[in-house]
């Protein structure tokens, strides 16, 4: 009797299979398309309410000084957004970034335009899956091609999605500081 009911199901064991690798081999192909077809951007402004790790930083701390705001465009969406500042030194707090961004910002106006030589990226999110790392890469690329950024450390918070995002993503844990800890990409 087990036999004929395992016969009688097997049948539509195996549709229900071939159904399921098709619908997963399309939301593959669709991810990549995503992928393949986004941007790296520099924005005006960001939503910062969505900002799930510093969303008291309003859009003015984001773009003055030097501080700029990217993020990763598909078909007119914003899918990524990752904020940074310009430094000469790896800080430790958002105040000794907003000291040491407008340090290297002012001492560039009287020299080259080229502001700082770390790029401190302070926060990131995604929208939609596979953003964050599309950024990281993309901001990597961008850095690596600067010809004044040779370092791009992170100033995180201090939680266990950030330190696994960042070490995930091929960066090395730099230092753990009181509120944050910081990480570095090899460039």
């Amino acid at each position: 009797m087990n036999k004929n009911i395992i016969r009688n199901f097997n049948p539509r064991i195996k549709a229900r299979i071939r159904k399921n690798k098709q619908i997963i081999k399309k939301e593959i192909n669709n991810f990549f398309d995503w992928v393949k077809g986004a941007e790296l951007v520099i924005l005006s402004e960001c939503n910062t309410t969505e900002d799930p790790v510093r969303p008291e930083l309003d859009n003015n701390f984001r773009t003055s000084y030097g501080r700029k705001i990217y993020g990763v465009k598909y078909k007119n969406e914003i899918c990524a957004v990752m904020c940074f500042g310009f430094t000469n030194e790896i800080p430790k707090t958002v105040r000794e970034l907003d000291l040491m961004t407008r340090d290297a910002f002012l001492k560039s106006a009287h020299r080259d335009q080229k502001i700082g030589q770390i790029a401190i990226a302070y926060t990131i999110w995604s929208k939609k899956k596979g953003g964050g790392k599309l950024i990281v890469k993309e901001v990597f690329k961008m850095i690596k091609q600067s010809n004044h950024l040779n370092r791009l450390v992170t100033l995180s918070p201090l939680t266990k999605m950030a330190r696994n995002f960042h070490l995930n993503n091929g960066a090395f844990e730099i230092q753990v500081n009181e509120e944050t800890q910081n990480f570095e990409y090899e460039i």
